[in-house]
């Protein structure tokens, strides 16, 4: 089924997972989402929305030679994260390898609280159109949010969701952030490292948030990777609604992905389709 960039892969099967969650009720609901490109858009018209690591780096944040080093690492890491051919241990392996090395490069060109600040205050993060009503919405019926980000300075997070009044008490976040010094600057990333490929919720287990969320075996998650399906591996659930925004690459990706999402959002589409799903499950 295909309407106004969704596509339904299995209608029937969708219908009869949201039928569970309508009989768990709220009690048994949570929501894991990633954050960049999921949360908010990949595209401002043809281009893409600009990294909080690309702002520091083109805002001349950081030391010149940053961005030469930071196009290494990208250019050597990056082909190894998206080669689904390269088996996952060494895929882990790189990922772990790259942000380790670009943590220590972005302490090492100067990283400071004050400019992630201003960056966020410069309004070059856009959330989809539909995400500000369904954080509002959950907010109000109590459903826990868990945001789980490999963000490369996760700090800005909570950052944006406090100026846009979306920093609400069931909204939880797991992401790389940084240990700051009383000058702002960065000294140390905060243990652990959070990255594409180790991002499930098995490392939930360590944080209060999961005393929260550990009986409510009802998921709806929100990603634009397959590798964000990995967000609930290890996780006891007993359902899971997934919706995956395929944001690039649309034709070459659409088959794989239906066959892992329970509903698509092609061409960077807002996220309309998801409040509606919500009020079925809801009963709004």
């Amino acid at each position: 089924m295909v309407m106004d960039n969704i596509l339904i892969p299995n209608p029937e099967k969708l219908q009869e997972k949201i039928e569970k969650f309508k009989k768990g009720g709220l009690d048994s609901l949570h929501v894991v989402a990633d954050f960049d490109k999921t949360l908010t858009y990949a595209y401002l018209g043809d281009k893409k929305f600009p990294s909080i690591i690309s702002l520091l780096r083109d805002g001349h944040h950081l030391t010149s030679d940053y961005a030469e080093k930071a196009h290494a690492f990208f250019d050597h890491y990056h082909p190894v994260e998206i080669d689904l051919g390269v088996p996952k241990e060494k895929r882990i392996e790189a990922m772990q390898e790259w942000w380790s090395k670009h943590f220590q490069l972005l302490i090492d060109s100067g990283l400071n609280k004050k400019d992630l600040e201003n960056i966020v205050q410069s309004e070059r993060i856009k959330f989809r159109n539909g995400i500000k009503e369904l954080l509002d919405n959950l907010n109000k019926n109590g459903i826990p949010v868990l945001i789980i980000s490999s963000n490369g300075v996760g700090d800005t997070i909570q950052m944006i969701l406090e100026k846009e009044d979306l920093n609400f008490p069931n909204v939880h976040i797991i992401t790389n952030t940084f240990q700051f010094d009383e000058n702002g600057k960065a000294i140390k990333p905060n243990e652990p490292t959070i990255h594409s490929m180790n991002k499930n919720e098995v490392a939930v287990k360590e944080y209060p948030v999961f005393n929260l969320i550990k009986n409510r075996k009802n998921v709806l998650l929100l990603g634009d990777s397959l590798d964000d399906l990995g967000m609930v591996e290890g996780f006891d659930y007993e359902n899971l609604i997934s919706v995956g925004f395929l944001n690039e690459e649309i034709e070459k990706n659409k088959e794989e992905f239906a066959k892992k999402f329970d509903v698509l959002v092609l061409n960077d589409g807002g996220a309309e389709y998801v409040n509606e799903l919500m009020g079925r499950i809801l009963g709004n």
